[in-house]
C-alpha cells in the first residue's frame, strides 16, 4: 500500500478544486449551464424563460469579522447571491437560508442579521421563503448560506464564455476599498445588468467577487481568449492604490465584454441611464497571449 500523502487543498487552489469536484458530476437533460458560471441555468416553466440557481455563503472570520454590524452581515449574505443573478442578466425570486450557529450565539444578534437579509431581499423584490438551522461545536465560526432561484429571458442570459477577440472590457463603479468596509454595504448591480442585457449584445459577463486580478483571467479563459489590461485606467475608490483595486476582491461590480462597435452606443447612453455610476473601459480580449496577473482572493491559498 502506498504511503504517499495526498496533497491538501492549498496545493490545488480554488479553481482546480472546483474543477476536480465538478468533473465527478453528471448533469441532467434540463441543465443548460452547469458548474463554472455565476449561476446554473436550467429549463424554465415559462415560454422563453430559463431558471437560474445559485448558492453562496458567508463565514465569520472569512467574509466578515466578529464585531461587524449584524444587519450589514445579513445584507451582505443576501447581496452576494443577488450579485451572481445580476452577472447572468437575470433577476432573483426566492431565497432559502441555512444557518450554522454555536449554541452560545445571541438571539438578538441573529435577529439583527435576519433584518439585514430581509431588507436586502425586499429592496430587490425577492423573498426569503425558508431554510434550515444547525448547531455547531463551541468555538466554531458562524456560517450563513443563501441559496436562491431566479429567472431570465432565454435571449438575455449572459455567460462567461461568450467573449470574442477584440471585445472591449468594461467595469461598473469603482474598485478597491473592500477592506475598509465597502464589502458589507455594496449594491448588487441587478438593474444595470438587466439594462445591459436587454439593450446590448453582451458577449460575456461576471461579477467581481475575488478581485479583477483573479476574475478577469477566469472570464478570458472561459471565452478561450487572452486579454490586455489597462491598469492605469482602473477606476479606483478614494484612497485606494492600483494594487488594491486589482487584488482586494469583494468589489461586486460587473465585468463584461462587448464589441467595439456596440461600445460606442453604450458609452453614449450609459451616462443618461446611470448618471451616478461610473463605467470604465479597462482593456480588451485578445486572440493570443495573456498578461500575467497575480493576487486576488483564493479560498484555499493564503
Amino acid at each position: 500500500m502506498s504511503s504517499r500523502k495526498t496533497p491538501d487543498l492549498s496545493h490545488y487552489g480554488e479553481d482546480a478544486v472546483v474543477s476536480r469536484l465538478t468533473a465527478l458530476l453528471e448533469a441532467g437533460p434540463e441543465t443548460l449551464t452547469g458548474p463554472g458560471d455565476d449561476c446554473a441555468v436550467v429549463e424554465g416553466s415559462g415560454r422563453g424563460q430559463v431558471e437560474l440557481l445559485k448558492t453562496d455563503c458567508v463565514i465569520c472570520g472569512v467574509h466578515f469579522l466578529p464585531d461587524a454590524p449584524p444587519r450589514k452581515i445579513g445584507w451582505k449574505a443576501v447581496a452576494r447571491t443577488l450579485s451572481d443573478f445580476a452577472a447572468m442578466g437575470g433577476w432573483p425570486r426566492h431565497l432559502m437560508v441555512t444557518l450554522a450557529l454555536p449554541s452560545d450565539c445571541r438571539m438578538r444578534w441573529i435577529e439583527e442579521v435576519y433584518r439585514g437579509m430581509n431588507k436586502c431581499a425586499r429592496t430587490f423584490d425577492c423573498s426569503v421563503v425558508g431554510g434550515e438551522t444547525s448547531s455547531l461545536p463551541e468555538g466554531a465560526p458562524v456560517m450563513i448560506s443563501v441559496a436562491g432561484t431566479g429567472i431570465a429571458r432565454r435571449s438575455q442570459v449572459v455567460l462567461r464564455s461568450g467573449g470574442r477577440p477584440g471585445d472591449l472590457l468594461f467595469v461598473t463603479g469603482k474598485l478597491g476599498g473592500s477592506q475598509r468596509g465597502r464589502h458589507l454595504t455594496f449594491i448588487p448591480r441587478l438593474e444595470e445588468a438587466d439594462w445591459l442585457s436587454r439593450n446590448f449584445r453582451i458577449h460575456a459577463m461576471m461579477d467581481l467577487s475575488d478581485g479583477l486580478a483573479m476574475d478577469l483571467p477566469r472570464l478570458a479563459s472561459a471565452s478561450g481568449c487572452g486579454f490586455r489590461l489597462k491598469e492605469e485606467a482602473l477606476p479606483r475608490s478614494r484612497g485606494v492604490t492600483a494594487e488594491e483595486a486589482l487584488r482586494d476582491g469583494e468589489d461586486y461590480e460587473l465585468l463584461f465584454a462587448i464589441s467595439e462597435r456596440s461600445s460606442q452606443r453604450l458609452l453614449a447612453e450609459w451616462p443618461e441611464r446611470f448618471p451616478s455610476l461610473k463605467l470604465t473601459s479597462v482593456g480588451a480580449l485578445s486572440s493570443d497571449g495573456t498578461e500575467g496577473l497575480s493576487g486576488g482572493w483564493d479560498h484555499f491559498r493564503e
